[in-house]
């Protein structure tokens, strides 16, 4: 939701706006950035769910939808869910991110009058919103750049870090 809500800043109050990155995003055009998830109801918090169970929910969805062949132990798994977890855990926000992206207008058209140096990221393996959508980004942004990672799901896996932080400075300094 964070490359929706940038776009839509860059879009509504581009006096506020030297650069965009978008990551992992799409332009809510619904022909693109698709889940290939066989069940997208694991996206969904389970209402009442207590902390061990939200737990075990947010390493589930991120073994669908993480970066494959990332290695990472269980105990490190368990311990940044536990973080995300402990930090803001609130199923009913949630849901309302949930419908705010399923319900966003199509923002190609708008994304179109951007005038500022734009990079889009995007993982070609990312299985929440799929690579058409950061394509479909990157073509309606004049100028933009198309960065793809091979091999990148719907995280920030650290093998990718310095590629999309050379990518995120580089445009910024255009502005």
């Amino acid at each position: 939701m964070g490359g929706m809500i940038a776009q839509l800043v860059a879009v509504e109050r581009p006096d506020l706006v030297a650069s965009l990155a978008s990551i992992m995003s799409t332009t809510g055009d619904r022909a693109v950035g698709q889940a290939t998830l066989d069940d997208v109801s694991v996206l969904m918090p389970r209402p009442g769910a207590d902390r061990e169970a939200a737990i075990a929910a947010d390493v589930a969805l991120y073994r669908l939808i993480g970066s494959p062949g990332v290695e990472i132990s269980e105990d490190d798994r368990v311990g940044g869910a536990a973080a995300k977890v402990d930090r803001a855990y609130h199923p009913a926000g949630t849901t309302r991110q949930f419908a705010a992206i399923v319900t966003a207008a199509d923002r190609t058209p708008s994304l179109r009058t951007l005038k500022v140096p734009t990079v889009v990221i995007h993982g070609e393996a990312d299985r929440l919103v799929d690579v058409s959508g950061g394509r479909a980004t990157a073509a309606a942004v004049p100028g933009a750049e198309l960065v793809l990672i091979p091999d990148m799901g719907h995280d920030l896996p650290e093998r990718a870090w310095d590629r999309i932080v050379d990518a995120v400075v580089t445009n910024a300094a255009k502005a």
